[in-house]
């Protein structure tokens, strides 16, 4: 089944891994891997309680692999340099 995901909420997902990278590569120092946490642990929160969620009831863990996918993906389309999609809703599985 396709998703249809909302920016904002690839976004953070993709921004959660970005920061799990960093932590994992141990950038910085005591003061920066605290940031880094704080960081982790409010992407989380906005990832896990966004109202996308509220309207997929037995769908929702299908559909938070397929966000995860997707947002792991465009991440390293990004690092790349390339060009990623266009602006509005991006779609997984389709």
């Amino acid at each position: 089944m396709a998703h249809t995901f909302p920016d904002d909420l690839v976004a953070a997902q993709r921004d959660w891994y970005a920061v799990y990278q960093q932590l994992a590569d141990r950038v910085g120092g005591p003061a920066q891997t605290t940031t880094l946490r704080r960081r982790l642990n409010r992407l989380s929160v906005q990832v896990s309680t966004h109202p996308y969620w509220t309207t997929h009831g037995a769908q929702a863990p299908a559909a938070r692999i397929a966000l995860r996918q997707l947002a792991a993906t465009k991440g390293r389309i990004m690092s790349e340099g390339r060009v990623v999609g266009a602006a509005g809703a991006l779609r997984a599985g389709a």
